[in-house]
């Protein structure tokens, strides 16, 4: 094999992956490589006979392990992004190495030892309190090393290596199966006419689909991961629309090889018995220790304060689209009669909409528009530069000063389309992360999961994509604008409930008047969208909002039924444990199945967010009160977007978010705001 392009620094701008030179065949001699080296690295610190010192700790281990993370990072991207069945194999070969690897740093006792044995009060400049920054790294690395079992007897610590070695196994079968299962759950049609309702263009990209699927003809609907697609809205055949649903809802829960169940049970059970061995009642319990809320009874009290209110709202919206319908309400009618009630009542065709939210413009004379107004920022597309697969993009960003030449950020990567190989969803990932100690720029990517158009069609958006687009760039922002020294506390390395407080913020500038009269135009004709039209939708925002937040409620609360089990707890039908805990919750699944089921939430069994689901609703509290903030300081102007940037957005976590947020807005946040929004007052 030739040279690993992987364990040498990309030499292209900004230390862009050279994507065309990296081929599978290098991704596990790179992992091993990158681990041996690191093993190495942190033997040196441990073993190092000078007088401790915070260079020859704490930042001697902050900058060890660089050709690991840089594999990590190109790996995890594209696994999540282009995971064809190698690079999946590739995964589950590699993830229970990582843990094992993971476990033989937090819980080597002379490594341990070395780190905390540095007096923190003496390790500054002229044997003075270590302060700012660095004392923020120190801190946060010493609390993950306790959190990891670095404290723990050997026999609980060989244990707990045996449980995050099954753990990653198990969370990567599952982001195998899933995805296997999403695309092979995929509805076909034989004829237009069961689709009655969807687009020329939406027709256009199914038939194609079919085509790529192996099919001779017809139609394929690909599923997105909620529970509710979105051609429920659109098709009019009601035997068509409950196919649809009953392939979304049945994902991952017959037995056979895409069933993800019992990987589900598996992995709540044995995240119940780590939490036990660390000393926690439940996983709930200890991941909550370094998150922002203070606790798992204030998540709960959060949620139970919008459960009554949610679940009353949507009992209202039944009756409406009952009405309307004429007929019982089922799960795969809701979105089709929903739709009709805003065209008919409010005016708003959300389907015929699409034609004024093309793609291109959405993203430059919106989304980045919106950036160059807050934050003076610019966007110059890199075609001399190659993305990882066909119709990936990327973007250079500069921040324009007030004085002087435009100063070079990092580059912004763009993964729109849906593929086979691709995860459900939309997410923000780092191929580099903004480290002034390494010298690094950051690379950051958004991935969507788009359509693809037919070949030579514009890419035409819903409102709801459009929105997501705007979502996934604040995470791209929060990444891009940080000026942490270290990148462990740089961008989006924050407490997992504070994560989504920042993409959740630049939502607010799409329907921004001098924003979106820039993009929402008519594809064909280029003619703004109706100002009238725009009134309609905000006077339309609050209707559904009790089925939207329901829907999210019930996947929260299924994560914290999960998490909240106490060790040695089993669970011997994971269906009907669903069924209970939603409906001793307030809920009623009959009425508004939850937006994720136990089968097919990445987030929590292969993304990270275990215990952590509630955080869409905690970082919306701060988001709903931030925009009441900006609207009542001028709203879309540069020094509101400069006062963002620096107190939160370039922060990252280099101090208490909290203290970030507070710095921002001169307060805690109201969560009035939040229950005002969602029409829960």
């Amino acid at each position: 094999m030739t040279e690993n392009p992987l364990l040498t620094p990309s030499t292209l701008p900004y230390g862009l992956p050279d994507f065309a030179a990296i081929s599978d065949e290098h991704f596990l001699p790179a992992f091993r490589s990158g681990m041996a080296q690191h093993r190495e690295e942190l033997r040196a610190i441990a073993a190092d006979p000078a007088e401790a010192t915070f260079e020859n700790t704490f930042q001697a281990f902050e900058r060890s392990g660089g050709p690991l993370r840089r594999v990590q990072m190109v790996f995890s991207n594209l696994v999540a992004a282009d995971g064809t069945d190698t690079r999946q194999a590739i995964d589950e070969e590699i993830s229970p190495e990582l843990a094992a690897h993971e476990d033989a740093i937090y819980l080597d006792e002379d490594l341990y030892r070395r780190l905390a044995g540095l007096d923190l009060d003496a390790a500054g400049g002229a044997g003075e309190r270590l302060d700012g920054e660095d004392r923020r790294l120190a801190e946060e690395v010493l609390k993950r090393f306790r959190l990891l079992g670095a404290e723990l007897d050997a026999a609980s610590k060989a244990r707990l290596a045996f449980l995050n070695e099954r753990l990653a196994v198990l969370s990567s079968q599952y982001g195998r199966r899933m995805v296997a299962e999403n695309a092979a759950s995929a509805v076909w049609f034989g004829t237009a006419a069961e689709l009655a309702g969807l687009s020329e263009q939406d027709l256009s990209s199914a038939a194609a689909a079919a085509r790529e699927a192996g099919h001779q003809g017809g139609y394929l609907l690909t599923l997105s991961m909620f529970t509710s697609q979105p051609w429920l809205a659109v098709v009019e055949d009601r035997e068509s629309r409950r196919r649809i649903h009953e392939a979304a809802w049945r994902r991952g829960t017959t037995p056979g090889e895409h069933y993800a169940l019992d990987l589900a049970v598996e992995q709540a059970t044995l995240r119940a018995e780590k939490a036990g061995l660390l000393g926690y009642p439940s996983w709930a319990e200890y991941a909550l220790v370094d998150r922002t809320a203070p606790g798992l009874g204030a998540v709960r009290e959060l949620l139970e304060r919008v459960i009554p209110a949610a679940t009353a709202n949507a009992r209202r919206e039944r009756a409406t689209v009952q009405a309307l319908a004429g007929h019982p309400i089922e799960p795969w009618d809701w979105p089709f009669y929903a739709a009709r009630v805003e065209r008919e009542q409010y005016r708003v065709d959300a389907a015929g909409l699409r034609s004024h939210f093309e793609l291109d413009r959405v993203l430059r004379d919106g989304v980045f528009a919106a950036a160059g107004a807050l934050y003076g920022l610019s966007f110059r597309e890199r075609e001399d530069l190659s993305g990882y697969a066909p119709g990936v993009r990327v973007w250079e960003v500069s921040d324009d000063g007030p004085s002087g030449p435009p100063v070079g950020l990092g580059l912004f990567v763009g993964d729109f389309f849906t593929r086979p190989t691709k995860s459900g969803g939309a997410w923000m990932n780092s191929f580099r992360e903004a480290s002034t100690f390494l010298g690094e720029r950051p690379v950051v990517s958004n991935n969507l999961n788009i359509p693809q158009p037919a070949q030579g069609e514009p890419a035409l958006l819903t409102v709801d994509q459009v929105n997501t687009l705007f979502h996934e760039f604040g995470h791209a922002l929060h990444g891009l604008l940080s000026t942490a020294r270290y990148a462990t506390l740089s961008g989006t390395a924050v407490p997992r409930d504070f994560v989504e407080f920042p993409s959740q913020v630049n939502e607010m500038w799409m329907y921004w008047p001098q924003i979106v009269a820039g993009y929402a135009r008519h594809v064909a004709t280029g003619e703004a969208i109706d100002p009238e039209l725009l009134e309609a939708i905000e006077a339309s925002a609050l209707w559904g909002e009790g089925h939207r937040t329901t829907e999210y409620l019930g996947a929260a609360l299924l994560d914290l039924a999960w998490h909240a089990l106490a060790p040695g707890t089993t669970v011997e039908d994971p269906l009907a444990f669903e069924a209970e805990h939603l409906v001793a919750a307030g809920l009623d699944p009959e009425l508004v199945p939850p937006r994720y089921r136990s089968s097919y939430f990445k987030h929590i069994f292969a993304g990270g967010y275990a215990a952590g689901y509630y955080s869409y609703l905690w970082s919306e509290m701060l988001d709903a009160d931030t925009v009441e903030w900006f609207r009542s300081h001028g709203g879309l102007t540069r020094q509101n977007g400069e006062r963002f940037r620096a107190e939160l957005l370039s922060r990252g976590n280099t101090r208490d978010p909290m203290e970030s947020y507070r710095a921002f807005s001169g307060r805690d946040a109201d969560p009035e705001h939040l229950l005002r929004r969602r029409g829960l007052l």
